[in-house]
């Protein structure tokens, strides 16, 4: 089966986009059109607007809850399942167009049988769930100030457009961990660099210059909650991510399916996470 290491939009006959550095010394993302960047900012700040009233609730805490199958995905939960769902952000009601772009949004919860918060979220600011594990290459704490976190994560995302693909990032993420009361807790996780890799894993391997990424992924927030309950700890994540579109529509299943597939990983990383010993964190993180 051939897998693709050069641009597969390039090779579909597609005009790519590339790196460039924006405003801050700690965002450094493929660059969008502006009505894109406005309309992806929009689309967070919604998501973030609703995560937060939903915060508010006094009964209800996990973003499942206010599902029509919160009950039911609890009790999957109960039962070792992880229940995951697409979801998506509306204005008023109405979809929110984002330009030349596809927001991927999806939700999942696994139970971490046996554990309790304060270990959870203890361990969760000294190492990173999921190294040499599912989509997670390699993974490096960068930095520490009280709960807010810089982190380092080699990701690999893999799927099929004519061509299967292997695609390679380096990401960089700000994560803001908050304890909200004894039994619950959030983290925010957003990805302040992304980087497609040339020939991953190879000797001539090296961040993708201006003009030669593939665009399957340009911006990556994800929102974390996590409730201590008798049989564990619950740790649910809401992931927005945005992909470039292609013509037609063209891709749009495959790239939402990379999404999801991601998604599944991470919580399959995170339940195995805590069922193995503490790792000695490494004496040093890669440069930035």
């Amino acid at each position: 089966m051939a897998v693709i290491t050069r641009p597969l939009l390039s090779l579909l006959g597609l005009a790519v986009l590339g790196v460039s550095v924006q405003a801050g010394p700690v965002k450094i993302f493929p660059p969008l059109p502006d009505r894109t960047e406005a309309a992806w900012t929009r689309y967070a700040s919604l998501t973030e607007e609703r995560i937060a009233a939903q915060l508010k609730d006094p009964k209800r805490f996990l973003a499942l809850d206010f599902g029509a199958t919160g009950a039911a995905d609890r009790q999957a939960l109960q039962a070792g399942l992880m229940p995951v769902s697409k979801m998506e952000t509306r204005s008023n009601g109405s979809e929110i167009d984002v330009p030349e772009a596809w927001v991927h949004h999806w939700r999942g919860a696994v139970l971490i049988r046996g554990a309790r918060l304060d270990q959870v979220f203890t361990r969760l600011q000294e190492e990173v769930p999921g190294t040499g594990k599912g989509d997670v290459i390699a993974s490096r704490i960068l930095g520490r100030d009280g709960t807010h976190v810089r982190t380092y994560i080699k990701l690999r995302r893999t799927g099929r457009l004519i061509l299967a693909y292997d695609f390679v990032y380096n990401t960089y993420h700000d994560v803001v961990f908050t304890r909200r009361t004894p039994a619950t807790a959030v983290s925010t996780s957003v990805a302040t660099k992304i980087a497609e890799m040339y020939h991953p894993g190879s000797p001539e391997e090296r961040e993708f210059g201006p003009g030669e990424d593939n665009r399957l992924l340009q911006r990556w927030n994800s929102y974390w909650h996590y409730e201590e309950v008798p049989a564990g700890v619950i740790a649910e994540c809401e992931s927005i991510t945005l992909s470039r579109r292609g013509p037609f529509g063209f891709g749009r299943s495959v790239a939402d399916g990379t999404a999801q597939e991601s998604m599944e990983k991470a919580l399959v990383n995170l339940r195995d996470f805590f069922a193995t010993p503490r790792r000695t964190p490494p004496a040093s993180s890669p440069a930035r």
